[in-house]
């Protein structure tokens, strides 16, 4: 009986036991690499879409009605000033001046028969050979027929000058566009757009600017002797544009519902590579020369619209000094530990990114390994050491002499 119930009482300790739960085993550090973060002089380009638009640039318009007779031009070659383009059906305006012209003669020998008795009357008048009343009436007649001279005169300027308005000449040089009448069109007088001309060179680029940005773009302005180079162009093809160029009006006004001022620049186009209405990327030469926080763009976690780095501490810091030796001494030593902190972001420089706060010179992160990472990860940097990263600064980084290419950040 006894052993039966000693039995029992060892088989009761051994179920016991091993329903106890197990301790799970503690989760290794995470092997990452870490960056030290340093300040450095960074020379990059603010870039912003931008639209090219020639500096002159009108709709031809006919000042005369009637049928097109004429085209003496290839659609999209260059055009000279006075150069006929269009030649709208003479035959009406033609018969009008040839009619003014008669006019005018018989205006003009009205009045010399005029002229003759006025002066006839005038003579006889000093011999009282005349009356008094007759004088009076030639002279008015004379009058009248120089007045009469004068209207067909401004008739014939009018009829000439219908004439001339069925020729359409090129307003200035530029480049003429496509056709939108072809022979035997009808046109009307301010009405029908014949085709648009717009001048090549100098060819002007607009783009927006935020309104904070707006005092910059001013002192630059006024600033003729700017750096070199300060304002290029990236074109479609991704090629850059040789020529440099320079601010030629800063709009008037802000828009109130986008707070964007626009902003024209001037670029010389002598072998008429930019046309009106490309897209292009404008880079705006960053002056800044105070040095900036350059860190891996790898390194950044964005949630909800905010970005995040880790930052690597040694252990979790507690309330006093003592409670910390005494956690380090219990634990084998102190631990390396990821922590999470926001930081603002800057300008994209290839790789990296500039980050205006959140970090200090000197802070440790992780640029790597950041999936498998929450606040307060334990992490482990002897495994992977630091990399070329950690005592070369950010890879791609270009430090002064040289300039970096990225999109700005907007406000």
């Amino acid at each position: 009986m006894n052993k039966a119930l000693g039995c029992v009482l060892l088989l009761s300790c051994l179920f016991c036991f091993s329903c106890k739960h197990k301790q799970p085993p503690p989760n290794p550090p995470v092997p990452v690499n870490l960056f030290t973060v340093s300040a450095q002089t960074v020379l990059y380009y603010d870039k912003y879409p931008a639209t090219t638009a020639a500096l002159s640039q009108v709709d031809l318009r006919p000042e005369a009605s009637g049928f097109i007779t004429g085209i003496f031009f290839t659609e999209g070659s260059l055009v000279k000033k006075g150069q006929k383009l269009y030649e709208i059906d003479k035959q009406l305006y033609q018969q009008s001046y040839d009619a003014a012209v008669a006019n005018l003669k018989v205006a003009q020998g009205n009045y010399d028969q005029a002229k003759q008795d006025a002066d006839r009357y005038t003579y006889l008048e000093k011999y009282n050979a005349v009356a008094k009343q007759l004088v009076d009436h030639a002279v008015i007649a004379q009058q009248n027929a120089d007045n009469q001279v004068k209207t067909a005169e401004q008739a014939v300027k009018t009829a000439s000058t219908n004439l001339n308005y069925a020729t359409v000449r090129a307003p200035f040089d530029g480049t003429i566009g496509f056709s939108q009448v072809k022979l035997g069109n009808a046109v009307s007088q301010g009405s029908t757009v014949l085709n648009t001309i717009s001048t090549n060179d100098p060819m002007a680029l607009d783009f927006l600017i935020n309104e904070s940005q707006l005092a910059h773009y001013q002192d630059l302005e006024k600033n003729k002797q700017g750096i070199d180079s300060l304002f290029t162009i990236i074109l479609p093809n991704n090629l850059l544009y040789p020529y440099p160029g320079k601010i030629s009006v800063i709009d008037r006004a802000v828009d109130p519902q986008t707070g964007a001022v626009r902003v024209r620049l001037e670029f010389p186009n002598p072998r008429y590579t930019l046309r009106a209405g490309m897209s292009c990327v404008l880079r705006v030469h960053n002056q800044e020369q105070t040095p900036q926080l350059l860190i891996p763009g790898k390194a950044i976690v964005e949630q909800m619209g905010e970005y995040f780095v880790f930052v690597a501490r040694d252990t979790v810091l507690h309330n006093d000094t003592a409670s910390k030796k005494a956690a380090d001494t219990a634990q084998g030593g102190p631990k390396l530990m990821a922590f999470q902190k926001k930081v603002m972001t800057g300008q994209t420089i290839g790789p990296n990114i500039i980050i205006t706060s959140g970090l200090d010179e000197g802070d440790k992160i992780v640029v790597d390994g950041l999936q498998t990472l929450h606040d307060g990860s334990e992490i482990d940097s002897s495994s992977k050491g630091h990399g070329p990263n950690a005592e070369n600064g950010p890879g791609g980084a270009n430090k002064k002499g040289g300039a970096g290419h990225g999109k700005r950040n907007k406000e």
